[in-house]
């Protein structure tokens, strides 16, 4: 693993983690039964790390699991590069504010639509597809833990209207899904109908986190991949596009009736 971006992740996080613990390198390695020395060549890349390096380091830093989950992130390799920093984001968050204009949320995807989805790209191997699906549906454990994070979700009406040949039992199955999602008392979606017209999110998909500690990150996506944005003025003016889109969608109820009657335009499932 060693040299992999991954592994750059990993590391940059066990510095972070350290040095928020105030803990000095020869600190650390005391509790972690290394030397100091060990430590330094580890976060610098000399040395690799390894699962019992990572189960100590989580142990020490009651980080939770985080080191772990990351290699065996690494391990399976299951998502894009570029989305591996926002996988922290979300999986630490304690809310989440998600905008579609024109895909359910992958947190949300049913695994029939998230496998239509993936398959758009003719470049996946069949493999690729079934390992990201995979990931995919593993990310929404987050949905159903002990302290799930709330999650308010804004999509598009056309969103939910997707059509073409082979599409319309999955898009039953996933507008029934949301249904079923919306029941929970966690989780808020809203949707913007056709006639509001054109709205501050045309520009395109968002997502934004805020954690424990109150701090916001965002998310954007592109067609070559996405990026995490902490800088404090962009996440500002995400925050007040967060705040138009929401205000063009409807109600919570109202946008579950809409669903409700989508569902029974797309047929049996």
């Amino acid at each position: 693993m060693q040299g992999e971006p991954i592994a750059d992740l990993i590391r940059a996080q066990l510095r972070r983690h350290r040095m928020a613990a105030g803990l000095s390198q020869e600190e650390f390695g005391r509790r972690m039964h290394y030397s100091g020395s060990q430590i330094s060549a580890i976060e610098l890349g000399q040395r690799p790390v390894d699962a019992h390096y990572l189960t100590r380091a989580d142990e020490v830093l009651e980080t939770g699991g985080l080191f772990m989950s990351l290699l065996e992130m690494a391990r399976r390799d299951r998502q894009p590069v570029w989305f591996r920093p926002w996988l922290e984001a979300e999986r630490d968050a304690r809310q989440l504010r998600l905008y579609e204009p024109l895909l359910v949320p992958g947190l949300f995807q049913t695994e029939n639509y998230a496998r239509a989805v993936l398959r758009t790209d003719d470049t996946l191997s069949h493999e690729t597809v079934d390992q990201r699906v995979t990931a995919r549906l593993e990310r929404q454990k987050i949905l159903a833990g002990d302290n799930p994070p709330q999650v308010v979700v804004v999509l598009d009406e056309r969103v939910l209207r997707q059509s073409g040949d082979g599409l319309g039992g999955v898009m039953a199955e996933q507008v029934a899904h949301l249904v079923a999602l919306a029941e929970l008392p966690h989780v808020h979606i809203h949707v913007i109908p056709a006639e509001a017209g054109l709205h501050i999110g045309a520009s395109g998909p968002f997502a934004l986190a805020r954690s424990a500690d109150g701090g916001w990150v965002g998310h954007l996506e592109n067609q070559l991949g996405g990026v995490v944005v902490d800088d404090e003025d962009d996440v500002a003016s995400l925050l007040a596009r967060w705040e138009g889109v929401r205000n063009e969608a409807l109600p919570r109820r109202q946008s579950v009736e809409l669903m409700k009657e989508v569902e029974s335009h797309h047929g049996p499932q």
